[in-house]
């Protein structure tokens, strides 16, 4: 077996959320048996093209070391607290509007957890603050969390069009996350010095992967996100192809069984009695619904969920963002870099701050969706 083979089979391998809803679907499968063909029917494919390429485009300027080069030689000019958690939580919402939330993540916190041997430093705050900075972030554009890109193809607006109705949301809760961290972070002096590595910066990689970024996206509004993804895919095969297996392809695969998954648990009848009411309920309850479901199964299997009961607008995009914030569970990226951290204490520290950051979201996030109704 190559290299890249087994590389490549690694993610598959030792990714416990594919392996949990596999069983998941085997039960529901087995338990309320329904036609195989009706339950794959319910993959959105446009959402898991358009996923597909830019998973494997953000994968090459992660790997590409731009960020981290750019990140260290910043940090090393940095002199107090202060202005550290700020970079660091502005970095990371900032990154999220265009790599995603999860790969954000994968760039800021390995950089953050290079500076545990500062004596002091708060590593495990600094990570909270970067959690809840790319699920604001990522909030802002359709192309910054696997639900706005659902829901962006979904409701077939604009890249821009999609990026107006959530900046009267993202902005804020952004701003309001930098104000909370400029109040808990004090403004004490540090010193670091970490090494700004140019030999790992691909340029190259980092460029060619940029340029198909914005032809990719432009070709997945334009509704031709397969033709896109066999471009993105081609070129990663000639500039870098062991890109190819370093991506986490299985992350493809767990939004493809979240589809199929909701789609047996509806079949079932389990969760149908509840949400035909949606359609009936008021603008209040709906949102309340799809953020306390946001909360319980996290925000991208709820969208799934209830995108077949409500409409693809401000509300449902507004609600299942909010309920990113909350419970480590009401966000994948909350999970990804809690678990990064390798700090059994980060855990509750976690919801001291994303808790309450919830019911702020909650109300102006509510306000927001009854006012665009």
């Amino acid at each position: 077996m190559t290299d890249a083979l087994r590389l490549l089979l690694a993610h598959f391998l030792k990714d416990r959320l594919l392996h949990l809803l596999l069983l998941f679907a085997g039960l529901l499968a087995l338990f309320h048996p329904v036609a195989p063909a009706r339950a794959w029917q319910s993959i959105h494919g446009p959402t898991l093209l358009t996923l597909a390429g830019l998973l494997l485009l953000t994968k090459g300027i992660e790997v590409s070391g731009a960020f981290d080069h750019l990140g260290r030689h910043i940090l090393n000019r940095l002199t107090h607290e202060r202005p550290l958690a700020l970079f660091l939580t502005a970095a990371a919402a900032a990154l999220s509007t265009v790599l995603t939330n999860d790969i954000a993540l994968f760039v800021m916190v390995p950089l953050t957890l290079s500076l545990r041997n500062l004596a002091g430093l708060p590593i495990a705050r600094l990570v909270i603050f970067e959690a809840l900075a790319v699920n604001a972030g990522s909030m802002l554009t359709p192309i910054g969390n696997p639900q706005n890109i659902l829901l962006w193809q979904l409701s077939h607006r604009s890249f821009l069009a999609f990026t107006a109705m959530m900046a009267p949301l993202a902005l804020p809760l952004t701003a309001l996350l930098l104000v909370l961290a400029a109040a808990f972070f004090p403004d004490r002096p540090i010193r670091i010095t970490l090494p700004e590595t140019p030999a790992d910066w691909n340029r190259p990689l980092f460029w060619g992967s940029a340029l198909l970024y914005v032809l990719f996206v432009a070709a997945a509004e334009w509704g031709h996100a397969g033709l896109g993804l066999l471009l993105v895919l081609a070129a990663a095969a000639w500039i870098r192809p062991r890109l190819l297996a370093e991506t986490d392809w299985s992350l493809i695969a767990v939004f493809a069984l979240m589809f199929v998954d909701i789609r047996l648990l509806t079949d079932a009848n389990l969760l149908r009695p509840l949400l035909e009411i949606l359609p009936a309920a008021g603008e209040r309850e709906r949102f309340l619904a799809a953020v306390g479901a946001s909360q319980v199964i996290s925000n991208v299997p709820a969208t799934i969920l209830l995108t077949p009961w409500l409409p693809a607008g401000p509300l449902l995009a507004y609600a299942v963002n909010v309920g990113g914030f909350g419970t480590a569970v009401g966000s994948l990226a909350n999970l990804i870099a809690l678990r990064m951290a390798n700090d059994r204490g980060i855990w509750l520290q976690f919801h001291y701050f994303s808790l309450p950051f919830l019911v702020i979201s909650l109300l102006f996030g509510g306000w927001l969706s009854l006012s665009a109704h």
